[in-house]
């Protein structure tokens, strides 16, 4: 998620332009460069073998403790089974319900240089996300991740379709070749019957433009960035056209709603934009509407008039449930808190299934490490506290699509 959004003003239906608080950098951005940097220091081999590493993690998926960073995730709150051997025989749990479009989800310990993700963490979280969802997205391939969730749906047996993600930097080759032969990999050992597309980039053209202190992803600056980006996405429909695969797998891209670039939206299948209400300093009650007309505009439209029509999906929209400190606990029009997450999901989610909106809702439960790092509402936006608990919300009863 971007953690500081600028969006550009929509002067036809007076949306008005979010304050641009920092810098507008991407908490995940900042920690995967970071990680990038270190994991060119010795941490490459990560994802050799995906097969053995998964068999190696499968060996202690009965175990009841997780070894990711930040708490376990295993706790009483997740999917009681009825036969512990045989994590298909799950129990529904009643207040859920197949609701949302699909969910932004990112296994706990999948970055880099950590990597204290496990598989039974993973299909705990799969087993809550398939009675939410039919479908998630990822942001990365490190620690694995692509291969666990893959795994996980195997073990679960549950209908799941993957958007898998390769985290690509500006300027360092060595980062995306890495996630491309970890997804190689994954598919190779588990084949496409899962994979609904696979997402190159996650706001790699915010990140290039504010590094270079510029802001038009059609100017000159963002023209350099999105020949970087293109050329990705190029490469990463030749592997998959390398592989004979049975299907052809769609290649899209990720960014803020404001930054993408029309050369790198003409060479994807499908783009997945940003949009959080919260940052632009709507209300709570006025947020969904901000959301579709904001989605609608910058990208639905602009996208449509391109000879290869991708089609556009919400990355991320959400509410935070909290803030850390005083001082970000409103965003200059409604408070971060439970009953204004309550708000969005009442107006949101089943009237965009309705009309047809395609979306991930961001996210599925709190992460403790954004928390520790960002402060504020940066750890707070998922529907379930990081223990799994459901927070004290009622979650929508509508069918997605």
């Amino acid at each position: 998620m971007n953690q500081n959004y600028q969006y550009v003003n929509s002067s036809s239906t007076g949306l008005g332009a979010a304050i641009e608080k920092n810098a507008a950098r991407s908490r995940r951005s900042k920690l995967i460069v970071l990680a990038s940097v270190i994991g060119l220091l010795g941490i490459i081999g990560i994802a050799v073998g995906v097969g053995v590493s998964v068999s190696q993690r499968n060996k202690s998926s009965s175990s009841s403790s997780s070894s990711s960073p930040g708490g376990s995730s295993n706790s009483d709150n997740t999917p009681k089974q009825t036969d512990p051997n045989d994590p298909s025989s799950f129990v529904k749990d009643s207040r859920f319900h197949k609701a949302f479009y699909g969910m932004a989800y990112t296994p706990e310990g999948s970055l880099l240089p950590d990597c204290g993700n496990s598989l039974d963490s993973v299909i705990k979280d799969i087993q809550i996300l398939s009675q939410l969802t039919s479908r998630v997205r990822l942001y990365g391939a490190d620690c694995n991740q692509t291969a666990l969730v893959l795994e996980a749906i195997k073990q679960t047996k549950v209908d799941m379709q993957v958007y898998v993600g390769n985290y690509p930097v500006p300027n360092d080759d060595g980062v995306y070749t890495r996630q491309r032969d970890i997804i190689r990999d994954a598919i190779t050992t588990y084949g496409t019957d899962h994979i609904a597309g696979i997402t190159v980039g996650n706001e790699f053209m915010l990140n290039y433009l504010t590094s270079n202190g510029a802001t038009d992803p059609n100017g000159s600056v963002g023209a350099q960035g999105a020949a970087m980006l293109v050329r990705y996405i190029k490469d990463t429909r030749d592997m998959l056209a390398s592989m004979n695969l049975p299907k052809t797998i769609p290649v899209g891209n990720s960014d803020a709603g404001s930054f993408f670039s029309t050369e790198v939206l003409s060479n994807i299948d499908y783009g997945l934009s940003n949009v959080h209400a919260w940052f632009a300093n709507t209300t709570a009650n006025d947020a969904a509407g901000w959301v579709s007309n904001f989605f609608q505009e910058t990208n639905v439209q602009p996208a449509s008039l391109l000879p290869n029509n991708p089609k556009m999906y919400i990355a991320e929209t959400g509410w935070p449930s909290k803030s850390s400190d005083v001082a970000n606990a409103n965003n200059g029009a409604s408070d971060a808190s439970e009953a204004n997450l309550q708000i969005f999901l009442d107006t949101f989610v089943c009237q965009a299934n309705a009309n047809g909106t395609a979306y991930f809702y961001f996210e599925l439960f709190d992460e403790e490490w954004k928390d520790k790092q960002y402060g504020g509402v940066e750890g707070w936006w998922g529907l379930f506290n990081k223990d799994r608990s459901l927070k004290n919300i009622k979650l929508p009863t509508c069918t997605a699509p």
